[in-house]
């Protein structure tokens, strides 16, 4: 169960304004000149509100919430064949734990509360765009129910080729439609932020919200990836790739997914994107410090793994929450193998980092067989890859460069620029002759390719082995 306080994530964003206009201050920058706001979020995590008193109806469930076993096993018997991807050319997505429609088809079946707001029809269900736009445009006063096509995308109930809500599929969940947010583009006016006694400066009150993207969205924006065939991989508490196909849709046949990647206006067309999602990235890192206590830092995991250098055929598959892609697999979970006498922690923080690769090699040659097009170098960004080690690492087991831009937070940038690109604020082109290269930093691969396969062979094996472990979940959600 992974659930977060949606008031506590509003409350951040209130703090992280006005931080950010006492900083613009203390730089002698005038804060009028804050033309727009764009908004970027943690895709999939679910929120339902009570739109009378503004206040969430219970936690927002996190994307790699797993409770939701029970629900999709419980669906997959009422599909013809159980077949997991009956609506892959409506929705891009196959059934899993990961999307939003399960989420709320969890909340509506075991909380009483949202049950009746439903039937009183006072319920908002969004992502945690919706709940933060709703909010800080007014709230229970006017605020503006709404969301993005990149976050509609992936709830499962979104037709990504005609851009609305699916009413069969609405109706396949049970979810009634009327508690859905309007959806819109990726970069236009939603809204204005209205001045709340919560905000001591009432600093920004006034100013369009004009950009929303979910954050793998953002990135690729941010890294402009604006033609076809470009793709970044972002390390964050996951570990997303994206390719940009254009404004056709691809549907893969190696377990990506399909999903739209933005649309920069209310009359500009959508582009699409293949997804490869990995589950666990900067999140085994942190498991590594918190639950085993090996490190006090992610400094520190980074130091430890340099001291060896090599797992010493250590391998390390964190399927915490099952395996995504290409598996899709929920009754995968976490081991490590190959440990001899020999093993002590560096060489398990290796294997963890070295894990974090692995998977993203899974996913680059699945997205190679389904473009046709090998990635010729992988555009990077997110925290993790402040590790030099691991991009290091990811170019020898990829055996093909990994290049970083200066400035790696580039979903903070992607939401940016399309709120400052929207119509009625027009501060940003995004043509691409307008835009300015950024500044990189190169990673080339530095051991021969026969060394690289060998360690990715055997990490497969691993990955066989962490296979069917989990049987079921029972009905209450929690590992039997």
């Amino acid at each position: 169960w992974v659930e977060q306080d949606p008031k506590e994530i509003l409350n951040s964003v209130y703090e992280c304004v006005e931080r950010t206009c006492e900083k613009m201050r203390e730089l002698n920058i005038d804060i009028a000149n804050i033309r727009a706001i764009g908004v970027t979020n943690q895709r999939e995590t679910t929120v339902v509100w009570d739109k009378t008193t503004g206040e969430p109806l219970y936690n927002a469930i996190v994307w790699l919430d797993l409770r939701t076993q029970s629900t999709v096993e419980h669906l997959l018997k009422r599909i013809p064949g159980k077949n997991k991807t009956f609506s892959k050319f409506k929705t891009g997505l196959p059934l899993s734990t990961y999307f939003s429609a399960v989420k709320l088809r969890w909340l509506l079946d075991n909380v009483e509360e949202i049950k009746k707001a439903v039937e009183d029809g006072r319920a908002m269900f969004g992502t945690i765009d919706s709940w933060l736009i709703w909010s800080l445009t007014g709230g229970t006063n006017g605020g503006i129910h709404c969301t993005d096509v990149t976050n509609a995308s992936r709830t499962m109930l979104f037709n990504i080729h005609s851009l609305e809500w699916d009413p069969d599929l609405c109706k396949f969940f049970e979810i009634p439609m009327e508690i859905l947010p309007n959806v819109r583009s990726s970069s236009e006016i939603y809204g204005v932020m209205v001045c709340f006694p919560i905000f001591e400066s009432g600093a920004l009150t006034g100013v369009p919200i004009s950009g929303c993207l979910g954050d793998q969205h953002a990135a690729l924006v941010g890294q402009m990836c604006f033609q076809d065939g470009q793709a970044k991989n972002t390390y964050g508490t996951g570990c997303f790739l994206l390719c940009n196909t254009g404004q056709k849709s691809v549907f893969s046949e190696h377990g990506l997914i399909t999903t739209i990647a933005y649309k920069m206006g209310k009359d500009k067309p959508a582009f699409y994107a293949l997804e490869g999602s990995v589950a666990i990235a900067g999140a085994v890192v942190r498991w590594l410090r918190d639950n085993l206590g090996i490190a006090k830092s992610s400094l520190e995991v980074e130091k430890l793994a340099a001291e060896v250098g090599t797992s010493y055929g250590c391998y390390f598959v964190p399927a915490f929450s099952g395996l995504y892609a290409p598996y899709w697999e929920p009754s995968a979970r976490g081991i490590i193998c190959g440990l001899t006498q020999f093993t002590n922690k560096n060489h398990i923080a290796f294997a963890a980092l070295e894990a974090v690769c692995f998977q993203t090699r899974e996913i680059l040659d699945a997205m190679n067989k389904d473009c046709g097009i090998p990635l010729s170098q992988l555009q990077v960004d997110g925290g993790m890859t402040n590790n030099k080690i691991l991009m290091q690492l990811q170019s020898d087991i990829l055996c093909i460069p990994v290049v970083k831009p200066s400035m790696a937070e580039t979903t903070a940038l992607g939401a940016a620029m399309a709120a400052g690109a929207a119509e009625g604020v027009e501060v940003w082109s995004l043509n691409p002759g307008d835009l300015t290269a950024v500044t990189c930093e190169r990673f080339e691969p530095q051991i021969n390719p026969e060394e690289s396969e060998y360690r990715y062979a055997r990490w497969k094996k691993a990955v066989m082995k962490s296979m069917g472990w989990e049987a079921s979940a029972s009905s209450n959600g929690k590992p039997k």
